[in-house]
């Protein structure tokens, strides 16, 4: 089903801890007003690393879903995407939006850099893309979904997708159109929250489609993967990109089912995206340094 996540193969994760929700807006309000952080999306982008682009399209801003009124093809994201200046971390969907009232959603907006910037302020980190597969499992082996094997298991939704026609009509069957406040549906066995939906969550590791291919190599267990040691996508050469797991409230059979925790999305490093958060770790050594955070790690 996934060709980039071909062929199986074993993987031994040493032990960490993980956040139980993805980073809320109130946690990373706090970050800003402690630090004066200043995101990628609201600042001018740099013209050398887009040449060529619209003047429009380097000023402050991000990415924004906006649904059709109509069906249309599956075969440009543009359909349902467009850029939207001034859009934000504090401005989701750009000016005239707020979090005002979604305090404990998932910050969106959110940079491969941003994250990073947050999870050194808090003495965290981002996790691999095998640490977070294997949090997201909760201990189940093999299962389809984080919670077991059945879509919506006795008609419950189990995680914020998109229910309905995509991308112009979504039925809200799950109770959410676009983000939800975080643990707003069931903990996998692990006790985490939204391993599956909501927001799409950066990893560390670079995306190649071929990485599966290099790990099963020579059949052995591997340890400790952190991904390799660039990035290509031969859909999009030339633009790097970073490992994105878990899917989104747009996450559909009928075009993305990478919400399954052997899904692997792809996002651009240099930007985020209205359905774009993040969590993130701590190793055990970590536990001696210095933190910032107000929670354990849990």
């Amino acid at each position: 089903m996934f060709p980039d996540a071909r062929p199986i193969h074993k993987v031994y994760v040493d032990g960490f801890w993980m956040d139980r929700t993805t980073v809320t807006n109130d946690q990373f309000a706090a970050f800003v007003k402690a630090t004066g952080y200043v995101t990628v999306a609201e600042k001018k982008a740099d013209p050398a690393l887009y040449p060529g682009a619209p003047a429009a399209m380097l000023e402050p801003g991000a990415p924004v879903y906006t649904p059709p009124s109509t069906p249309v093809p599956l075969n440009n994201v543009l359909n349902w995407w467009r850029w939207q200046p001034g859009a934000s971390w504090d401005h989701p969907e750009g000016p005239g939006s707020s979090i005002k009232g979604r305090e404990e959603h998932p910050v969106v907006q959110i940079a491969y850099e941003d994250a990073l910037a947050y999870a050194e302020w808090i003495g965290k980190r981002l996790p691999t893309e095998a640490e977070w597969e294997l949090a997201a499992r909760g201990g189940l082996d093999r299962k389809t979904f984080v919670w077991g094997d059945q879509d919506v298991p006795d008609g419950k939704y189990m995680a914020n997708t998109f229910q309905g026609h995509f991308p112009d009509f979504n039925s809200v069957k799950d109770g959410f159109e676009r983000t939800s406040p975080v643990c707003s549906f069931p903990v996998n066995g692990y006790g985490l929250c939204d391993m599956s939906g909501n927001v799409w969550q950066w990893t560390s590791d670079w995306y190649r489609p071929d990485y599966y291919q290099m790990l099963a190599a020579d059949g052995a267990v591997v340890r400790n993967p952190h991904g390799p040691a660039d990035s290509y996508d031969p859909a999009d050469p030339g633009v790097p990109k970073r490992v994105q797991k878990g899917g989104s409230f747009l996450c559909t059979d009928q075009y993305c089912m990478r919400y399954r925790p052997g899904g692997r999305g792809k996002g651009e490093a240099a930007i985020g995206a209205s359905n774009v958060g993040f969590r993130l770790v701590l190793s055990p050594v970590q536990q001696t340094g210095q933190s910032n955070s107000p929670d354990s790690p849990r």
